[in-house]
Formats: structure tokens, C-alpha cells, sequence
């Protein structure tokens, strides 16, 4: 009896291993913005708008994903770990910063912020 006991906190640290990281933990890959400096401001507030769209649709698949890795780990005592929409996500928050940073730098903010 005294060795189950002992092996309850051992089975209950190992359920916790590989688990999807959150999405408020998951920072954006290093984008430089010397890919974006020739588009014309038009282009690049699409582009923005567009990448705005895909990181709130990859927060949802990693939350998503979190949530089905919790049911595995209770299950098997192993989750998921992360998948590709972790890296995607951090791709994507990389080239939103480097956007932001070129539409900054040509007062596109405060132009929007004026009217």
C-alpha cells in the first residue's frame, strides 16, 4: 500500500509531461522587416489584416490543441506536446511585429488614429 502511495505523485508529474505550450507563452520568430520595406503602405495594412486573422485562427487550433492534449495526458499520462501551430503561430507574430515596425516607421498609426 505505502508504494502506491509513493508512485501517486511520480504518475501524476509524468502526466504533465509534453504538454502543448500556451498560446500567451508562445512569442514571435525573429522577421526582418527588410522584407516588407518596399511594399506600398496599402499592401502592407492587408498583409497586417490578414496575418491578424491567421493568429487568431492558430490561437483557436493551439487552444484547441491544448485541450485535447489534457484529455490524452489524464488518459495516457502523456501529452501531445506542441505541433505545428505553435510554430506557425510564432512565424506569424514574427512577421506581424516586422509589419508593425515598417507601418511605424511611416506614421501609419497615428494617420488612423487622426481621422
Amino acid at each position: 500500500m505505502l508504494k502506491i502511495i509513493l508512485l501517486l505523485p511520480l504518475v501524476f508529474m509524468l502526466s504533465c509531461m509534453n504538454m502543448p505550450t500556451p498560446t500567451s507563452q508562445i512569442t514571435g520568430a525573429y522577421t526582418s522587416q527588410l522584407a516588407y520595406d518596399n511594399f506600398p503602405t496599402e499592401k502592407l495594412s492587408a498583409e497586417y489584416n490578414s496575418l491578424v486573422r491567421r493568429e487568431k485562427a492558430l490561437v483557436v487550433a493551439q487552444e484547441q490543441r491544448i485541450k485535447s492534449s489534457e484529455v490524452q495526458a489524464f488518459w495516457y499520462g502523456v501529452g501531445k506536446g506542441d505541433g505545428i501551430e505553435a510554430s506557425e503561430l510564432a512565424v506569424v507574430r514574427g512577421e506581424l511585429e516586422a509589419i508593425r515596425r515598417v507601418l511605424e516607421e511611416r506614421d501609419y498609426f497615428s494617420e488612423d488614429s487622426s481621422e
